[in-house]
C-alpha cells in the first residue's frame, strides 16, 4: 500500500486571482489557507473602502498592511523571545547542577 506524500499540490485564489497551483508541504496547508484567508480579507476591506482604486493597488495596500502588522509583531515580540530563552537556560543550568 502507497503512503501518503509528505507533500499536497494547492490552488489559491488572492484577490481575485488564482494562483498556478504550487506543491507545499503537507503539514504547512493549514498556514496557506490562513494566509490565503487574510489576503482576501484585507483585499476586500481596501476594495470596499477605496471603490475607485484598481486591483493592484488594493494588492499593494494588503501587501503593506501585512508587512507592517508582520514587522510589529517582530519588534514587540524581541524582549519576550530573549526573556523567554533567558529563562530555559537558567533552568536547564538549575536541573544540570541536581
Amino acid at each position: 500500500m502507497a503512503g501518503v506524500s509528505d507533500t499536497l499540490s494547492i490552488t489559491l485564489k488572492l484577490g481575485g486571482r488564482i494562483l498556478p497551483p504550487m506543491t507545499i508541504k503537507r503539514e504547512d496547508e493549514e498556514v496557506y489557507r490562513n494566509a490565503e484567508k487574510l489576503i482576501n480579507q484585507r483585499f476586500s476591506y481596501y476594495a470596499n473602502t477605496y471603490p475607485q482604486l484598481g486591483s493592484e493597488m488594493y494588492l499593494t495596500m494588503m501587501a503593506l498592511d501585512i508587512a507592517v502588522q508582520l514587522k510589529s509583531a517582530e519588534s514587540s515580540q524581541g524582549p519576550l523571545t530573549d526573556t523567554i530563552k533567558q529563562l530555559v537556560g537558567e533552568i536547564e543550568a538549575s536541573l544540570e547542577q541536581k
